[in-house]
């Protein structure tokens, strides 16, 4: 029976190599550059751990959400492209274009700034993000021939360089994305009429990029598929070829034999219905265990298949494991690859009423990281 090391608490172990194997499987699948998404600390499995197994699966860049997150992967020493696209309003671009890091623009505003923040012999790097119909950041169809004149003018003095055009899909539906789609197509066009032709476009992200080929565009944009968790609710990870690279698990902490009728965590929403085992799981909500799960999450303690009993707390939760052999010290895993016989974040998200997204970005700091290897 699998054990937890001695002292170690909770854990995820993360496995780079299957980060590096699942870019490399996707850039074969949709024969396209990747952008490796790493924002949210790596969708909570390292940022900068993340970044170096995509890079070395064959991604190209990195791409994240905030300029402080670009800097933090600088500061460990990334040297690839990183593209920041979340920005607060006002803010200065200054240390981000000295350490070559470039820019979404998504206001007449930000390209100024970003211009601003060019050196004389270094422009700054944008990528210009046209609304095609999220309802969320980007240039509108009506500001297209301002800004994109405006670009074309500051690229030709030499404060800008202008790497791309990109939105966002809403995967609400193929249709609607194809709509989307169009919209950005006419802002290529109106953007090549007014001189800019940059190299990369790119809209879509890992459903799209799964799911629908005419997104692709050379260059697709992958988060939560290069952790080896599938974007879509009827495909798991191993139907999309992925393997995921986050497992969460803890040791069982104490064992308790308890009669029929015993009440078990807060507010004994769970009563046993027999003589039965308890098994404590030192984690919690605290450490981005949903409590929305409660009664419902799925664990494998001992190798065997259970559910949590009862509410999740802050720092544990119980699991009635009946009459199933249990030690203090057995290994008890939430989730990670389902190919091995445990559950997976699809299926804590399911317990949960969310994504698996949502399921390995929350989980917290006081969880320690482990990273291997394969």
């Amino acid at each position: 029976m699998s054990r937890v090391p001695d002292g170690v608490l909770r854990e995820a172990v993360i496995d780079v190599a299957a980060i590096t194997e699942n870019v490399r499987h996707l850039r074969r699948l949709t024969e396209s550059e990747v952008i490796a998404v790493v924002k949210a600390d790596g969708y909570g499995h390292g940022a900068v751990r993340s970044a170096v197994a995509a890079l070395a699966g064959g991604a190209t860049r990195i791409g994240v959400a905030d300029v402080q997150e670009a800097l933090a992967l600088r500061r460990a020493g990334i040297t690839a492209p990183v593209v920041a696209w979340l920005h607060a309003p006002g803010a200065s671009f200054a240390e981000a274009a000295s350490v070559g890091v470039e820019l979404g623009i998504s206001s007449f505003d930000q390209l100024l700034r970003a211009a601003a923040a060019a050196s004389v012999d270094r422009p700054v790097g944008v990528h210009l993000k046209l609304e095609t119909g999220l309802g969320r950041n980007g240039i509108a169809p009506e500001d297209y021939r301002v800004v994109f004149a405006e670009a074309a003018r500051l690229e030709r003095i030499g404060k800008l360089r202008i790497v791309g055009l990109f939105s966002h899909l809403s995967n609400a539906s193929a249709d609607d994305d194809r709509a989307a789609l169009r919209v950005f197509h006419d802002g290529i066009a109106a953007a090549a009429a007014l001189g800019i032709a940059p190299p990369l476009r790119h809209i879509a992200a890992s459903h799209a990029a799964l799911d629908l080929p005419e997104s692709r565009m050379g260059c697709v944009r992958l988060g939560i598929s290069i952790y080896g968790l599938s974007p879509f609710d009827d495909r798991s990870s191993a139907d999309l070829g992925l393997r995921p690279a986050m497992t969460l698990r803890a040791p069982v902490a104490a064992v308790r034999r308890v009669p029929a009728g015993h009440g078990v965590s807060y507010g004994y929403d769970y009563r046993t219905e027999r003589e039965t085992t308890l098994a404590l799981i030192p984690l919690g909500y605290a450490d981005g265990v949903p409590r929305s799960a409660s009664g419902r999450g799925p664990v494998a303690v001992g190798g065997k298949p259970f559910a949590v009993a009862g509410r999740i707390a802050m720092d544990q939760f119980v699991v009635d494991v009946g009459d199933h052999p249990v030690a203090v010290g057995d290994e008890a895993v939430l989730f990670g690859d389902p190919t091995l016989g445990v559950p997976g974040a699809e299926d804590w998200a399911d317990a949960a009423g969310t994504i698996d997204y949502e399921i390995v970005t929350r989980i917290g700091p006081r969880v320690p990281r482990r990273q291997v290897s394969g």
